[in-house]
């Protein structure tokens, strides 16, 4: 989300500074990019990439332990400690505005200090817990579940109280742990900021605007704060892109219609155990429509004649294409709101993170069937596909989903460009921020 926001914002006259792993070779002019190691969290970890797939029995506890938080620091560091970091450090900049992805890298909120610039906060995360936390927004423990947090009934007496117990342990953990770990990248690579900058905890109270990859027609409406902002949607715009030929002809062609597999970039389909992948094949073997599925190798045995598989897939043209009926996820948020987008439903097997709560709001909206992964087998896939496929409430339901999430005064873009620009045009907008930034004890 980062990268559409500084492209754009370069667009319109700003000049603008990126720290980033993923170079843009075709910038605007006025777009400069710091581009440092694209360092794989699994190699910064030191340790060898698992299965994805044998992530499903981490608790949310033993997910934070062994992965984020770990690796908030790894990444962090890494980014800190590169030549092209440093370099930028030395630069005489001066900035109207300093913009950091939210997700354990707090450490970059020194650079709002450093720059004497207005902090503001991006997170590819629907609403949560966490954006409460640093904005001090009231805590709404009945609907508001921790983004991290795997729990099948949230507004139940034991799904709450699920809620309040990781919350606690979350807050406390971050709080007294893990920001004193980023605290001590900002002494050992900013020290002639030791002195003058605040506590990281207290830096993000001070937080002018904070961005959030949601919306309130398909997210869980909440209370909120002037400065937090709701985005979601935002990494996406109508393609132009043609379709390669012989998948365009493959879509057009397809008279009962197209499902769509992808797990993502993280999770490989290769990867699936056997018992799991003849599950898939057989189900698939027996639907009408013609799937696609994103398979990183060359070869699958025992392909259907119905079944054509890639390493990679175009996926926001496939899902603009008339004739898909379904996409079958992992639940990640930006394929899930690429989904709403184009009123799409969706079958779901969440693997870690974000994507159980992300498929849990798509069944409780009626566009969507969440199966978790322990529980696929032949039987359980082929009645879940077949009931979103032939049950033409999902079909609709996605159709009035996806109208209501663009039903909007201004697009997602225009909606964060207009706000951002609206701090710095206001020099931190301190009057939206909540007055009440009180210490723990308080």
């Amino acid at each position: 989300m980062l990268k559409p926001i500084g492209t754009e914002l370069a667009r319109r006259g700003h000049n603008v500074t990126v720290i980033t792993s993923i170079r843009d070779n075709n910038p605007p002019p006025n777009y400069h990019q710091v581009v440092v190691d694209d360092t794989k969290i699994w190699d910064l970890l030191g340790i060898e990439r698992p299965n994805i797939f044998t992530m499903v029995d981490l608790t949310t506890e033993e997910f934070h332990d062994k992965i984020i938080w770990p690796g908030g620091i790894a990444y962090t560091e890494n980014v800190f400690k590169s030549h092209e970091f440093i370099n930028f450090l030395k630069k005489d900049n001066v900035f109207d505005i300093v913009i950091s992805e939210q997700f354990f890298q707090e450490a970059f909120y020194a650079l709002a200090y450093k720059y004497n610039a207005p902090l503001v906060l991006v997170t590819t995360f629907g609403n949560c817990m966490k954006h409460n936390y640093i904005t001090r927004n009231p805590l709404q423990m009945a609907t508001v579940m921790s983004e991290l947090l795997v729990v099948e009934d949230p507004t139940s007496f034991w799904g709450r109280l699920r809620n309040l117990f990781f919350s606690v342990y979350d807050y406390i953990f971050w709080r007294y742990w893990y920001l004193e770990e980023q605290e001590k990248l900002v002494r050992k690579y900013l020290p002639e900021l030791t002195r003058k900058v605040p506590s990281l905890y207290e830096m993000q109270k001070e937080t002018a605007l904070m961005l959030i990859n949601s919306h309130f027609s398909y997210d869980t409406p909440a209370a909120i704060l002037p400065n937090i902002v709701e985005i979601g949607g935002l990494h996406f715009t109508r393609s132009n892109v043609s379709l390669p030929e012989d998948l365009q002809k493959l879509l057009d062609e397809a008279q009962e219609g197209v499902v769509y597999v992808n797990f993502g970039s993280n999770v490989r389909s290769i990867e699936l155990p056997v018992e799991k992948k003849n599950a898939f094949l057989n189900v698939f073997r027996q639907l009408k429509q013609t799937v696609l599925w994103k398979w990183e190798d060359d070869v699958l045995d025992d392909k259907p004649s119905n079944l054509f598989t890639r390493k990679w897939f175009p996926q926001k043209e496939i899902l603009q294409h008339p004739n898909i009926k379904l996409f079958v996820s992992h639940g990640g948020l930006i394929g899930m709101h690429e989904a709403i987008i184009n009123g799409v439903p969706v079958v779901g097997v969440p693997i870690f993170g974000d994507q159980f709560n992300n498929l849990m709001l798509a069944q409780e909206k009626g566009f969507g069937k969440l199966l978790t992964y322990n529980n696929v087998n032949e039987k359980t896939l082929s009645a879940a596909l077949n009931e979103v496929l032939y049950n033409a409430s999902y079909i609709e339901t996605a159709k009035e989903v996806s109208r209501r999430f663009l039903d909007r005064p201004l697009s997602p873009m225009d909606t964060a460009i207009y706000w951002l620009e609206y701090v710095i045009r206001n020099k931190g907008a301190e009057y939206m921020k909540n007055p009440a930034r009180l210490a723990d004890m308080q």
